[in-house]
C-alpha cells in the first residue's frame, strides 16, 4: 500500500478511537437513560416536554450534545460534559474550570428552562442538552481524574482490541452486552418507591460527590495494558446499568421539578 495513504489510514483511525472515546456513555447509554426518565415523569411533564421537543422522545434527543460538537459555534458547551477532579477532593473543595462544567452547565439549563421570558427555541436547545449533561454525570469516568483525562489516556484492551478505560465504560461494555437501548430500559432494576425516594434526593452536587465515589473504583478495577474480557464485563456491567437507572430517575426528579 502507498505510504502516503498508510499514514491517512492510520490518522484516521487514530482520530476515530478517540472521538470514539468522547462519546459520553454512546447513544445507546444515553437513549437508555432518556427512556428511563420518561416513565418517572408526571404525564402533565410528559406533555409540556412533548410539545415542546415537537413530538421527539427524551430517548431521541438524549444524544444531540455530543452531535454538536462537530459544529464549532457550540465549543462553548464542549467542558461542559465532564468534572476533572483528584481522587482527595469533593466537589466543593476541587479547582473548577473557569470554562464551565457539568455542574455549571446543568445549572445553566434549569435556568432557561425555568425562565418564563425564555424562547420555545431556547429551551427546547437547553433542555436536550439538559438530558444529555445528566446522563454524563452518572459515567463514572466523566468525574475522573485530570492527568488523564477521565481515564483517556489510561490504555487497556478489551477482548484483544486497543482501547482505553473512558471507552470502556463508555460503549464498550454496553455493547458488548448486545442489548438495545429499549430494551436495557425495560429490563432496569425494579425499585420501590422508598428506593425511588432515596435516589431522588440530593442536589446536583450532592451525586456528582456520590459519583466520584465510583469513579475511584473503576480506576482501580483494571491495570494499564490489561485485556479486559467477560471476567471484566460480569464483574462491572451491573454497575453500569445502574449508573444508568440512576441518571434516568434523577433526570425525571429535575424535569418534574421544572415544568410540574
Amino acid at each position: 500500500m502507498n505510504s502516503k495513504i498508510l499514514v491517512f489510514v492510520a490518522a484516521w483511525l487514530v482520530s476515530n478511537s478517540l472521538f470514539a472515546s468522547l462519546n459520553e456513555w454512546g447513544p445507546t447509554g444515553h437513549r437508555t437513560t432518556g427512556k428511563i426518565a420518561e416513565s418517572h415523569l408526571k404525564k402533565r411533564v410528559l406533555k409540556k416536554i412533548d410539545k415542546l421537543l415537537d413530538g421527539q422522545s427524551l430517548a431521541f434527543v438524549s444524544t444531540f450534545g455530543d452531535e454538536i460538537k462537530s459544529d464549532k459555534r457550540y465549543n462553548e458547551f464542549y467542558s461542559w460534559h465532564y468534572i476533572n477532579m483528584p481522587f482527595d477532593k469533593t466537589y466543593e473543595t476541587s479547582k473548577k474550570n473557569p470554562k464551565g462544567d457539568l455542574v455549571t452547565g446543568i445549572n445553566k439549563c434549569i435556568e432557561v428552562l425555568k425562565d418564563n421570558n425564555s424562547t420555545k427555541e431556547d429551551k427546547a436547545f437547553y433542555l436536550k442538552m439538559l438530558v444529555h449533561l445528566v446522563g454524563d454525570l452518572h459515567q463514572p469516568m466523566h468525574i475522573g481524574r485530570p492527568e488523564d483525562k477521565g481515564g483517556n489516556t489510561i490504555q487497556v484492551q478489551w477482548f484483544g482490541r486497543g482501547t482505553n478505560l473512558h471507552r470502556v465504560w463508555d460503549s464498550d461494555m454496553i455493547k458488548e452486552w448486545g442489548m438495545s437501548y429499549l430494551e436495557l430500559a425495560d429490563n432496569a432494576e425494579d425499585l420501590s418507591k422508598a428506593q425511588i425516594k432515596v435516589i431522588e434526593q440530593g442536589t446536583v452536587i450532592d451525586w456528582v460527590n456520590e459519583v466520584h465515589q465510583t469513579t475511584k473504583k473503576v480506576y482501580n478495577s483494571v491495570k494499564v495494558g490489561e485485556n479486559l474480557r467477560y471476567q471484566y464485563n460480569y464483574d462491572h456491567f451491573n454497575t453500569a446499568r445502574h449508573q444508568l437507572q440512576l441518571a434516568g430517575i434523577r433526570l425525571a426528579k429535575l424535569l418534574n421539578d421544572i415544568f410540574g
